[in-house]
């Protein structure tokens, strides 16, 4: 038998010091080592890729978003620029042969006449007038974000020509330019509005999921009550609210409130569910133990533990919002002029007179599927990607 250490001494240490190979338990081939030893990160965006809907959704609509950010270069006209000669203009073709010679983008030139039983404006291409359009051009001038003005945009019609590629409205202003700036007003929104909500889901259904008790029955006796409330009229009584004197500023503000006040209802509950489940975990009763602040737990401990449900989560909650937007500017509760909105700009297509003489005021729609569209894939793809071990 081997001596007992003298008192006071340490114990000798029988735990191998060396570094830990997992090649050395299991004989793993290079492309399971690649899976095995990947991070949860790395993993998730695997998954993700799988999904090439949604891969191509988040595509898309980064571009759309970062499009929005410099729209007054990529604007043909101003979004105000009135062609009074070009009211109710249908959309011009873009071709490039003429009579057999390549020429490059280009459209035809119109002349305008008017029908004198129907009273409408008849428009007919003048083949001999080419007017080739321009690229990286100077045009209407323009504020860039409302603080630097210039006159430089991606592509104009030709000098003294003109280039609706998707018509023009009842004033002559340019459909394509007034969807483009439109798009900055809808598309943030939605942002802006899932922020508010975010910021009262997870508070307050964080605070119900974790004290329960009194405050939790309270909660969920709030959130059912507003949401048996109906959407649209709840959404025209706040936005009736709003005075009339107000600045279009204030107004879009307003909205945004108004739609993340509303929306907060369903991802608090599923914050609460969530929380009820984690809070019962080990290291959350260690943290408590320890001391610490109920808002530090649930920022630093239980939040992130399904992160990517609220990723997901924002996914879905966004399209609402736009479409909310949408709806109330159509109606004429939400959003007025001179702010120009994807709904705002359909409000020219309310009559069905105008529809079927004027089709082309219908083309802000398309943004809108787009949009919508691409978000909901993408929160299918950020589901499953949440969740890469299934």
């Amino acid at each position: 038998m081997s001596p007992l250490p003298a008192p006071g001494a340490p114990l000798p240490h029988y735990v191998s010091t060396a570094p830990f190979d997992p090649q050395a338990t299991e004989n793993l081939t290079a492309a399971q080592s690649r899976i095995h030893l990947a991070s949860q990160k790395q993993l998730m965006w695997w998954k993700f890729k799988q999904h090439r809907l949604a891969l191509i959704s988040g595509f898309f609509l980064a571009a759309v978003y970062l499009m929005i950010v410099i729209v007054e270069f990529l604007a043909p006209y101003g979004l105000h620029t009135r062609n009074v000669d070009f009211i109710h203009a249908p959309p011009q073709r873009v071709h490039l042969f003429d009579k057999g010679s390549f020429v490059g983008p280009f459209v035809y030139g119109r002349s305008m006449a008017l029908d004198l039983d129907t009273l409408h404006r008849v428009y007919t291409e003048r083949p001999n007038d080419v007017q080739p359009i321009r690229f990286f051009c100077r045009g209407d001038a323009y504020k860039f974000w409302g603080l630097v003005t210039s006159d430089y945009h991606l592509v104009c019609p030709a000098i003294g020509g003109q280039m609706f590629l998707l018509g023009t409205d009842r004033l002559g202003r340019d459909v394509l330019s007034r969807i483009l700036y439109g798009a900055r007003i809808s598309l943030t929104i939605g942002l802006i509005g899932i922020s508010i909500s975010f910021v009262l889901g997870i508070v307050i259904g964080g605070l119900a999921g974790y004290w329960g008790g009194f405050f939790d029955l309270v909660v969920q006796r709030l959130i059912e009550v507003l949401q048996s409330l109906p959407s649209l009229p709840l959404w025209m009584a706040l936005a009736a609210i709003m005075p009339v004197t107000w600045s279009p500023i204030v107004i879009y503000f307003g909205i945004t409130v108004i739609l993340g006040i509303i929306d907060w209802t369903g991802l608090a509950r599923a914050v609460r569910s969530k929380l009820l489940a984690l809070r019962e975990e080990d290291y959350v009763q260690a943290a408590q133990l320890m001391g610490a602040s109920t808002p530090r737990i649930i920022g630093r401990h239980l939040v992130p533990g399904f992160m990517s449900h609220l990723i997901a989560s924002a996914t879905i909650s966004i399209p609402s919002m736009i479409l909310g937007e949408t709806a109330l500017s159509f109606l004429g509760l939400g959003l007025r002029p001179p702010i120009t909105s994807w709904g705002i700009l359909l409000t020219e297509a309310k009559s069905v007179s105008v529809i079927a003489f004027y089709p082309w005021l219908l083309y802000p729609i398309i943004p809108v599927v787009l949009v919508i569209l691409a978000f909901n894939f993408l929160g299918d793809g950020l589901r499953d990607a949440a969740d890469p071990y299934k």
